[in-house]
């Protein structure tokens, strides 16, 4: 092992006063990260009611309501990565390192993570859980325009182009990220 990186350490532990509490006030985020895991939790709790409502009424319900409810329990699914992706990628980024490279559990994606990765993999999952909520609006539209409804002609035009911009949104995060890397040089044929 080389001896830079340690002497590299033991610098960074002699940190003077000011540059210590600034590089130390990462850790206030942690309450944050604990925060989202309880909410985590309730994504649990909310997709076992949600199971429980499909178990209990799968002969009584129509085709078009057991699909709105598994769309529902994807919804959860999707937002569950979500939050997943924001308390192990975030904590991993912002925080601390998680010290998991060999894990047999590690998610591949968390060796190569960083704030760039990050946004550009919470933006698809943004996407992802639009696109469930709108194709849950598209089914449900059959209704539009009747008495007591969830849904108008305006509200599914609104959300159409919510996620019209959430595309948007990640592709200019995708383009911005690959012409703010440096060029990666070509191999040389072997």
């Amino acid at each position: 092992m080389s001896k830079e990186p340690v002497a590299g350490r033991a610098r960074s532990l002699n940190l003077q006063p000011l540059p210590a509490i600034i590089f130390g006030s990462r850790w206030l985020q942690l309450p944050l990260y604990l925060g989202l895991i309880v909410a985590q939790g309730v994504y649990v709790i909310q997709f076992l009611k949600e199971l429980w409502l499909l178990v209990s009424h799968a002969t009584s319900f129509t085709e078009q309501q057991i699909m709105l409810v598994v769309l529902g329990l994807i919804d959860v699914v999707m937002i569950s990565n979500l939050l997943v992706m924001v308390i192990v990628g975030g904590y991993e980024t912002f925080v601390s390192r998680l010290r998991l490279e060999g894990h047999p559990d590690q998610p591949e994606w968390l060796s190569h993570v960083n704030a760039s990765v990050l946004k550009i993999k919470l933006a698809m999952a943004i996407i992802g859980i639009s696109s469930i909520h709108l194709l849950r609006t598209f089914i449900e539209a059959g209704s539009v325009g009747t008495d007591g409804t969830r849904y108008t002609v305006t509200g599914i035009i609104l959300q159409t182009a919510i996620h019209t911009v959430f595309i948007l949104s990640a592709l200019g995060i995708a383009w911005i990220d690959r012409i703010s890397q440096p060029p990666i040089p070509e191999k040389a044929a072997a």
